[in-house]
Formats: structure tokens, sequence, C-alpha cells
């Protein structure tokens, strides 16, 4: 990871990125107990780490990132994008609006605000997501 990275990540953590991992990892806690929801665990749990660390990373298609189809990125994926939407994919989304308006207001934040409305579009559909080095 290069330094600037770490650095942005460090602040990323102090300016709310630990806040919204945890609501990351609350929904993948939430989708395991379910046991109905565990293919949304797994996904809610690669991006609770994605959102403690997005800078020096990105999120990809898993179809594009390995060339094939796989259930995830498939009819299967859009029908589970489309339940994760409605039982936590739209909080998760207000919760990184929110935060990216707040940090937009200061010039310093717009790098941060711009990390969080990435996390909101990958809050809405993160099923066929992989997160890569970038």
């Amino acid at each position: 990871m290069q330094p600037v990275s770490i650095f942005l990540n460090i602040l990323w953590l102090l300016l709310g990125g630990v806040e919204m991992a945890a609501g990351w990892l609350i929904a993948a806690i939430i989708m395991a107990i379910t046991i109905v929801g565990l293919p949304w665990a797994r996904a809610a749990f690669n991006i609770a780490i994605y959102t403690l660390l997005p800078f020096g990373q990105k999120a990809v298609r898993r179809d594009l990132l390995t060339g094939e189809t796989d259930a995830g990125t498939g009819v299967l994926g859009l029908i589970g994008n489309l339940i994760w939407l409605v039982l936590a994919g739209w909080w998760l989304a207000l919760g990184h609006l929110v935060a990216a308006v707040v940090l937009a207001v200061t010039i310093i934040g717009i790098p941060f605000a711009w990390a969080h409305l990435k996390l909101a579009g990958i809050a809405l559909w993160p099923v066929g997501k992989a997160i890569v080095p970038a």
C-alpha cells in the first residue's frame, strides 16, 4: 500500500470509517443469524473490511475480474441484490450518504465524502463484487 493510501486510511478511521464498518459488520451478523442470509453475510463482511481501509483498494464486479459468470453475478445475484436492497442496503447507503454530506462541507473532507459515495453505491448492490488492490 502506498504511503498516501496509508495516511488517508488512518484519517478515514478517525473521521467515521470505524462506525460505518461497524454498520456493515452488524448487517453481516444479522444476515448470518438468519441462516438464509448467509450469502449476504459473506458479501457484507467482505465490504466491512473494505470499509475499514477503502483507500488503495477498489470494488469490481467478479465476472469482469474472472471473466466467468457465477451465481453472484447472474440472475441469482440480481435477485440477491434486490432482497439485500430491501433488507439492509438502503440504511447502509443512507448512512454513507449522510457521512458524505457532512464530510463534503470541508475541502479536506472531499476525498472521504467521495469514498462514502462509492461505498453507498456498493451498499445498494453488494452481491457479485470483489475487492481488489487499486
